[in-house]
Parts: C-alpha cells; structure tokens; sequence
C-alpha cells in the first residue's frame, strides 16, 4: 500500500546520481542496467495503470501475438494520452533526468511512451529490431527507458541486446510486431540473430520491480517468449529524444497519435513530443 506521502516520494529526482562509467556504459555498449532508480510507490502504481489500461485500452492498441501462439503478449502506446497516471510518470518520475543524463542531453522530449505486457506461458517472442528506424526522427540522442515491474529473468523473457550494434553504421528495416501489418523502407533487414547467436555479443540482464534499462535508438535487442507458468512480465517504457533530435517524417513508419504539425528538420518540441526536461 502506498504511503501518505508517496506524492512526495514520487517526484523526479534522482535518488542518485547517473554515474560517469553508467554513462560511458550507455554510449559505449548502446545499453546500461540501472538499479532501483523508481521506488515501490511508482511500482504499484504502474501495475494498476497497466490493469486498467488492459481493461480500458486506447484506440492505439493493436495485436502482437503471433499467429497461432499461446498466452497472451500485450502492447498499447501513446498510453499517458489516454490514462492521467501514466502522464504524471513522464513528469513526476525520474525518467526523464536518467534519459537525459546517459543521453548526455541539454534537454529531453517525450517521443511516446507505451507498456508491454507477456502473461505467463505466453510464447510469442519479440522479433530482433532497431527502435530508430520505426520514428520519424533524426539524430543520435534517441533512448528506449524499459521499467521492470515484475521479476525478469531469460525464461520470463528478459530483452536481449547486441553490445555496440548501435556504432554498426547500419539501419535496419523495421519489423512488425502486428502480423498483418508490414514496413516498407529501402533498408537491409535485421540480421538472423537467433540462428547464429554465438557469432553476436548478447548482453541481457536480470531485473527486479523498479530497476530499468536504457538502450540506444539503433541498439539492435529481442527478448524470449515468457516461459513460466505463473510469472507476469510488465514492463513500462518510455521513448526519449534529446537536443540534437529533429523530426524526420517518412512513408510507412509506426502510427503516431496524430500529426505534431512540425516542420521536417525541426526540433521536436510539440504537444504531441513535449520537452519534459532541460538544463
């Protein structure tokens, strides 16, 4: 149950701070695990705002079980739109202060973020992607935060990143998580990972309730399907830009919520990508 004072508890700042080597970790791998940063009072809070957006979700939500499998893997995005708690996690949490720094940002704009949830015996794996080439923007500084809310191990199905692949020069074709839905961009696709996974240097991590990952925007990542019978896998996650980020819109890219009616080339700073922090 939370405390009387969990408004207090939960406003952003950083319990610590983001560490030189956590960032140099972060520019250098496209990937850094951080510990215990949102404390149990956001933790229960984010499982509630995920029950009922399962119960309620947006008109952004789509299917991404595959065809034919079991279980249940749940996706709905541009959530804080559609439920005020979620909102008040891009604000009030230390989200966006930990994007900033390991982004090494003047200021940072929310993307979108989004909650994807693998009940337990669900067997749909996440296919291997890059997050970049699914946004309409432009630049380096673009970071996927991924919040545990549950225990997550490789059986749960824990996400699982290519050490440096974001420093390959290389974009990929974005995958569908929908089967029925297709990309189409003049990109190579996606190496096959999973039938030579000893030719990759795989990093992926154990989490507990509160502990997240943040990845770059071209890191290359996956994640098992979530093999246990009685663990859920919930996740929060938010997508961050930073100031060198623009907007960059083309054909065939994931939906957005709406227009932000900016220029191409522009900063980002809209309604719809709002600047949550700067210096």
């Amino acid at each position: 149950m939370r405390t009387n004072n969990a408004e207090e508890n939960m406003k952003n700042e950083l319990n610590r701070p983001i560490t030189d080597e956590e960032i140099r970790t972060f520019q250098e791998d496209g990937v850094v695990c951080l510990r215990g940063f949102f404390n149990t009072d956001w933790i229960e809070r984010l499982r509630d705002l995920i029950d009922e957006d399962i119960a309620n979700p947006s008109g952004m939500v789509k299917s991404i079980d595959a065809e034919g499998a079991s279980g249940f893997f749940f996706g709905d995005t541009f959530v804080c739109h559609h439920l005020d708690g979620f909102k008040d996690a891009v604000f009030n949490s230390p989200a966006s202060q930990i994007a900033a720094s390991v982004l090494k940002a003047k200021k940072v704009n929310l993307l979108f973020d989004q909650i994807l949830v693998k009940e337990p015996d669900t067997s749909t794996p996440t296919p291997w992607h890059q997050d970049y080439t699914y946004w309409p923007v432009a630049g380096d500084q673009v970071a996927t935060l991924w919040l545990a809310l549950d225990p997550v191990t490789f059986e749960s199905g824990a996400v699982e990143y290519l050490r440096g692949s974001h420093r390959w020069g290389k974009k990929f074709l974005a995958i569908s998580f929908d089967p029925d839905q297709q990309y189409k961009e003049e990109l190579p696709e996606v190496p096959d990972v999973e039938s030579a996974r000893d030719d990759y240097d795989i990093v992926s991590y154990e989490l507990e309730p509160g502990d997240c990952t943040l990845h770059h925007g071209l890191t290359l990542h996956g994640a098992q399907p979530n093999r246990t019978p009685n663990v859920r896998r919930r996740a929060y996650i938010q997508r961050w830009a930073g100031h060198d980020v623009t907007y960059n819109p083309r054909p065939n890219l994931q939906k957005m919520l709406r227009d932000p009616m900016i220029q191409p080339g522009a900063p980002l700073d809209s309604d719809l990508f709002p600047v949550v922090w700067q210096a």
